[in-house]
């Protein structure tokens, strides 16, 4: 018997990458391009047709695509199915759903991208034997998906875990992307971690960069500054690094405490470019300071599996175990 097909679709701020797969979980291929914001609220929807026709014209014999999951950064509008006001894409609503059912005539489900990321650890995982899961990715943005008793949070808009987006710092010191300050994402995301440094080395003497690697890395631009900079510099053992991604680390750890607090997981596992590059520079640190912080009792928290892939695999499970 052929095996049942799906499409995978993960939209992000920078690229959209779509795999297809089976229902066992199984990847067969995958593309991925720089997201398109330059050719109207359609351009997206259209970049996503296009090449998902692409990965067809690839296939051999007359296998079935059983439907589409997409998971996208938000925020979503589920009941218009698109983007509305999306961060990283500059219009007011982008359709999504009703353009790829149009266009080619099957199911299609969206989800946030951490919440299309948590179904994919439910269903293809470590989070197969857990009712209370929680997936966090520290990437460009913050996000997280949420598991509660075996139901898939998601709100009245889609929006139930937009956790990257609760206060850490009541002074509101730096201003999130969304506008808003103070915001665990103005501090700790990819788009974050440059501000936040620029903060921290204002306050410094000058005494304490003249031997910043750091600093040297980026030609003493503040500029340049990018959370591999810092990083990096980290992982090459300059003090000044280390202490600024301990810092990171604290304010991870607050966040992952209110996540904790609110959601009660058996497990959180983690995600995105800057935890999956920088493992053990992410995770010890919040194991260090999150039980001062969490009021609940601390789980699990590991680097998921999936990679960098466990949205596509979220995309792949919501067609074959659709959310009711």
């Amino acid at each position: 018997m052929a095996r049942k097909l799906a499409i995978g679709v993960d939209i992000g701020g920078t690229n959209v990458r779509i795999a297809l797969g089976d229902e066992e979980g199984h990847i067969l291929a995958k593309l991925s391009e720089k997201t398109e914001k330059t050719k109207g609220p359609q351009g997206v929807s259209q970049q996503i047709i296009e090449m998902i026709r692409s990965i067809q014209a690839r296939m051999t014999g007359a296998r079935l695509i059983e439907g589409i999951g997409i998971g996208s950064s938000g925020p979503l509008d589920l009941k218009r199915g698109g983007l509305m006001k999306p961060t990283n894409i500059p219009y007011d609503f982008v359709p999504l759903v009703e353009p790829l059912k149009e266009e080619l005539k099957l199911p299609t489900y969206l989800l946030n991208d951490c919440a299309a990321a948590v179904v994919g650890e439910k269903f293809y995982g470590v989070g197969k034997n857990h009712e209370n899961l929680v997936y966090i990715t520290l990437s460009t943005g913050i996000g997280g998906g949420v598991y509660v008793d075996g139901h898939l949070l998601a709100g009245k808009d889609g929006n139930a875990h937009e956790i990257g987006h609760l206060t850490i710092d009541y002074e509101g010191k730096l201003v999130c992307g969304c506008g808003r300050r103070g915001h665990w994402e103005a501090y700790c995301s990819g788009n974050g971690i440059p501000n936040f440094v620029r903060l921290i080395l204002e306050e410094k003497k000058s005494s304490e960069l003249k031997r910043c690697l750091l600093l040297r890395a980026i030609e003493a631009d503040l500029n340049k500054i990018t959370a591999k900079t810092v990083y990096d510099a980290a992982k090459a053992d300059d003090p000044l690094s280390k202490e600024i991604v301990g810092k990171i680390g604290v304010l991870n750890a607050i966040g992952f405490a209110c996540v904790i607090d609110a959601y009660d997981p058996s497990l959180t596992t983690v995600g995105g470019s800057i935890a999956l590059n920088n493992m053990s520079l992410i995770i010890d640190p919040i194991k260090q300071h999150v039980e001062g912080h969490a009021r609940n009792r601390v789980p699990e928290i590991i680097i998921t599996p999936l990679g960098e892939d466990v949205g596509l695999y979220g995309g792949l499970a919501v067609v074959f175990n659709p959310i009711r």
